[in-house]
This record gives C-alpha cells, sequence and structure tokens, in this order.
C-alpha cells in the first residue's frame, strides 16, 4: 500500500472556489420541488461553528473549527403520515464530490457532526433526520406508523439523497463527480440497504458495524439480556463482575497470537476455558476474589454462544470474547436496552404494555414475517451495484458489545456464497475489515489500548476538544490510515485497499502521541506479527496472512 502514500487530500480532492448560489432560503427554494421547503440558511466562516438547533436532540453537538461553508435544512412532506429532513454543509472550497453520513440506533436527527467531518475533506455532505425526532433508544414514535418506519427504513435516506444531489448540482452549477457514504452501526445498515435497494446513488460506500438483520437483532438484544435476568436470580452476574471477565479472557486469550500485549486479535481462536473462573467454597467476595460461581458461569456460556432455538435455528452470533468492557449497555441492567424490548412494542405493535419476559421465538417470526419498514439490510445479491463499477468496504471492531461482531461476518459470507456460486470474486469489489480491540464502531478499552482509529464513519467525532474540527487521521492523512481516503482511492484509481493502518494516540482526545499503530486486514486474511525483535506498536511488524496462510501455521 506504499503507492497510496501520495494520496492526500491535497491531491486528491482538487477544489472548485465559488458556487453559483447565494446562501440564501430563496436561492434554494426556487431549486426544489413543491414538497421541499427550505428550514433555514447559514453562512459559516472560516473556523466556524455550527449552532445545532435545539430541536435536534439526537445529535446535539455543535461542530466547531468548520471550513467556510453554507448550511442549510430542508423539510421533505413524503404524505399526510410522514415527512423527512435532511441537513447539508455546501464548503466554498468543493472537492467535486458529494457525501452523505449514517445514524445511530433508532435516532431521528441530523447528524452535523458527521457531516462537519466530511466537509473538512471538502466534501458537500448530507445527512437526513429518518423522518422522525427521537434519540437512539427512543422507538415509541414508530407505534401503528408504518409510514414512518418505511422514511427510517430506507425511504428518507434515499429521497435525501436525491434531493441534496440536486441541490448541490444548483448549487456549485456542475454535478458531483463523485458520491460517496459512510455510517455505522445503523448507518452501517442505511449504505447496505443504500447498496441493494439504489445501486446508483453511490460508487463508493464505507459501511461499520452496520444493523443489517433488524429483525434478528433486536430480538437478540432481548434474548442475551434475559439470560442475565432477572438481577436477584442465582445465574445474574452483576456489572461489577463484568471486568473479573473481561480479565480472565484477556488472560487466556491475548497470547493466541504469539504476542502478549493486551490485544486480543483472534477472539474466535481462543479456546476460552470458563471454569477458570469458578469460586471456591469460602468466597465472600466474588469481586476482590475474581471469580462467580457455577450458575454464573452458566450464564456466561450463554452469552458466548450463538442464539439458536426452534429446530435449531440460527438467529444470531453471540457476543465474542474480549467485549466485555462494553457488557454493561445491554447486560448489566435490570431491563433488556429498549433498543431490544421496545423494538416488539412499538414496531410489531405489540404495545408498551408487553412484557419482555414473554420473549420466545415466535416473536423473532412474527419479525422476519413482517419486516416493518422494510428495515432488513439481507439481499445478499449485489451485482448491480458491482456492475456499475461500486466500491464496498466494510468494517467492524472485533470487541463490539452492541452488534455482534459475527453479524458483519455473517453478511460478508452470505454475500460470498451468493455471487461466488456464480463465479463472482468478491475482493474486486467487496471487502470486509475486522479491527481487533475495537468497540461498536470507534475506542477501545482500557484494558486492551488496541489501535482504532482509520477514519471511520462517526470517528473523527471522538477526538479532539473541538468537536468538529478534525477530519481524516490527523498527521497521517493517506489511504493507508484513512478509510474514506482508500475507498476513494479504489473507487477513483483502482486502488484496493490491501490493509489498512489502525492508530491509538496515548489521548485519543487530545491526538497527542501516536501509542500504537497496527496493520487490519481484510477478511479472512488477519494480522500476524512479524517478530524477530520488531516493535509490535509501528503498523511495519505486522503483516497480512491469507487463509491457507493460517492454516499452514
Amino acid at each position: 500500500m506504499k503507492h497510496l502514500k501520495f494520496f492526500t487530500p491535497l491531491s486528491l480532492l482538487p477544489s472548485i472556489a465559488s458556487a453559483t448560489l447565494s446562501c440564501t432560503p430563496s436561492a434554494f427554494q426556487a431549486h426544489l420541488p413543491s414538497n421541499a421547503i427550505v428550514a433555514f440558511t447559514r453562512s459559516v466562516p472560516n473556523n466556524g461553528t455550527f449552532e445545532v438547533p435545539t430541536s435536534n436532540i439526537a445529535y446535539p453537538t455543535s461542530p466547531e473549527g468548520l471550513p467556510a461553508l453554507c448550511a442549510i435544512q430542508i423539510n421533505v412532506t413524503r404524505s399526510p403520515e410522514s415527512s423527512f429532513s435532511f441537513g447539508l454543509f455546501l464548503p466554498q472550497d468543493w472537492n467535486s464530490r458529494f457525501l452523505a453520513v449514517g445514524n445511530g440506533g433508532f435516532a431521528g436527527g441530523i447528524n452535523y457532526l458527521d457531516m462537519a467531518a466530511g466537509a473538512g475533506y471538502g466534501f458537500a455532505t448530507m445527512s437526513t433526520d429518518t423522518g422522525h425526532n427521537s434519540t437512539s433508544g427512543d422507538l415509541s414514535w414508530a407505534f401503528e406508523a408504518e409510514e414512518r418506519r418505511v422514511d427510517f427504513g430506507w425511504r428518507a435516506m434515499h429521497e435525501s439523497v436525491v434531493l441534496a444531489k440536486q441541490v448541490t448540482q444548483a448549487f456549485y452549477g456542475g454535478e458531483a463527480e463523485w458520491s460517496y457514504y459512510s455510517g455505522c452501526s445503523t448507518g452501517g445498515r442505511q449504505g447496505l440497504k443504500e447498496v441493494q435497494m439504489f445501486p446508483e446513488d453511490f460508487d463508493g460506500v464505507l459501511a461499520g458495524a452496520p444493523a443489517w438483520w433488524t429483525t434478528h437483532l433486536q430480538t437478540w438484544t432481548i434474548r442475551v439480556a434475559l439470560h442475565n435476568l432477572p438481577v436477584d436470580a442465582e445465574w445474574h452476574i452483576p456489572a461489577e463482575l463484568f471486568p473479573v471477565v473481561e480479565a480472565e479472557v484477556l488472560k487466556q486469550c491475548d497470547g493466541e497470537d504469539g504476542l502478549v500485549d493486551g490485544v486480543i486479535m483472534g477472539p474466535r481462536r481462543c479456546d476460552f476455558f470458563a471454569e477458570a473462573l469458578l469460586c471456591g467454597p469460602d468466597v465472600v467476595n466474588q469481586t476482590t476474589a475474581g471469580c462467580l460461581t457455577a450458575p454464573q458461569i452458566g450464564t456466561l456460556e450463554k452469552i458466548h454462544s450463538d442464539y439458536v432455538d426452534v429446530n435449531q435455528t440460527f438467529v444470531f452470533p453471540r457476543l465474542e470474547l474480549g467485549s466485555e468492557s462494553q457488557w454493561s449497555v445491554l447486560l448489566g441492567a435490570s431491563t433488556p436496552s429498549t433498543l431490544g424490548y421496545e423494538y416488539p412494542q412499538y414496531f410489531l405493535d405489540l404495545g408498551p404494555n408487553w412484557d419482555f419476559y414473554n420473549f420466545n421465538y415466535s416473536i423473532v417470526e412474527l419479525a422476519d414475517r413482517t419486516d416493518p419498514g422494510n428495515c432488513n439490510a439481507d439481499d445478499f445479491d449485489l451485482r448491480q451495484f458491482r456492475a456499475r463499477g461500486g466500491k464496498l468496504l466494510t468494517y467492524h471492531g472485533a470487541s463490539d458489545a452492541l452488534i455482534s461482531t459475527g453479524s458483519s461476518s455473517y453478511f460478508y459470507r452470505s454475500v460470498l456464497k451468493t455471487l461466488g456460486s456464480r463465479g463472482i470474486d468478491l475482493d474486486p469489489f467487496y471487502r470486509h475489515f475486522l479491527v481487533p480491540g475495537m468497540q461498536h464502531c470507534s475506542g477501545t478499552s482500557e484494558s486492551m489500548n488496541a489501535p482504532w482509529y482509520f477514519a471511520g464513519a462517526g470517528q473523527a467525532g471522538t477526538l479532539s476538544s473541538r468537536p468538529g474540527s478534525v477530519h481524516s487521521t490527523p498527521g497521517f492523512e493517506d489511504g493507508e490510515h484513512d478509510a474514506l481516503i482508500a475507498l476513494m482511492g479504489w473507487t477513483e484509481k483502482g486502488l484496493a485497499p490491501e490493509f489498512l493502518v489502525a492508530t491509538k494516540w496515548r489521548n485519543d482526545t487530545l491526538v497527542d502521541e501516536v501509542w500504537r499503530q497496527r496493520k487490519i486486514c481484510p477478511y479472512p486474511r488477519r494480522a500476524r506479527f512479524v517478530g524477530g525483535g520488531a516493535d509490535p506498536d509501528v503498523a511495519g511488524s505486522w503483516r497480512c496472512e491469507g487463509l491457507y496462510d493460517m492454516v499452514a501455521q
């Protein structure tokens, strides 16, 4: 990948110096259909701040340090029962490209913070509110509201993209040369849905930790929580014992790759022996002793097992070894997450009084029969996207405890079986990266301190004390260290990413001293330490090995 070193924003992203429209509501309104209204426009000076409207409860952070741009919000009435809005950042120095960014959870709001990162590259950048107004864990807006669910499932994104491209063309006096997408979690699902339903919308799609299997993900979220409930059961593992489990997993699994460095590189290759945690007969304080009772070990084994139900039907993959630092989100309360139980209540219309203790496989069957909003992105036949030259780059953190890492591997393998049986090789257009030690979309635990940053969707917004002021990978703005630039190089120049480099700083918020960098490799290949006294915190000390290379060793 040394040939991508030159592939920086300065050389890759030529800019257009001026726009053809003024940044005023009337200038834009003339280019909109009758069902679309300009809510506002704002001119943001160089190094300025965009003040997010207080009504945008899902994404309230106001991005700072922006390039000079025109900010616009457009409201669209879709039907008597539904409407959606989208925001658009139109930078003064445009790179001649369009970028849409995704959402998280079931949030209804415009993701201005992720738009800010896109504008930093020079993209005309768009985000939709998905047709409702809510925080990510609130699903009540969907109750008996199929039109809203359809907007969330796919329609608001697609129609926002179509209209935003028209507005972009009017503003700059010319079409975008290339169109891209970047999103994680629900945003990853939105990207895959676009690839499947509207392959003409984007030339390149970056989709992280995609929540693509909605009918199974949300029901699994209930099932996995019920393994650890009720809290007064003898099998319940309280949240204060999660670090105990994490420490034992790290102890047993860290050295699997031949290097003890605090990072679990291959959780699925670790033969974890849970009984090592078994308490002795005289233990008074489990936290101090660092142990679990026999019933708790039974719960641990369920959490680390795939969800398989009636007639051995596979429903959803397990939580991975090494994900324990995020278990509190789905496993640490007296109820399952609202991301789980509110789905039957408000998407399946069982009502707010439905009790999650009544969960059984019939709920999964009901979800599969109805798929409210057509949310599932489960069409594995990607031939249309491939045929028009589209490029798909997906990734998933191996320590993700919100969406099982295995769900992305399952998706990749399903596409492989669908297209491979037709003689189609995935590598020329679709590559998937597993990121050791990365949690849900970004970050890593204090125990692992794994390299995790590569400018994936939403990652830039977690850096800097001035949210929105960072884009790309500071100090490494090239296609090795930045997944979006890698996607552009692949899409526009045919430079397929053979690996990415993930970065960990001593203080990620300050983006100070680089602590660790490591190669992450396209699935099913993986990174292996070269040994021989090499520094494991340097990316060059790692090489990507193919499947048969791994078997040979």
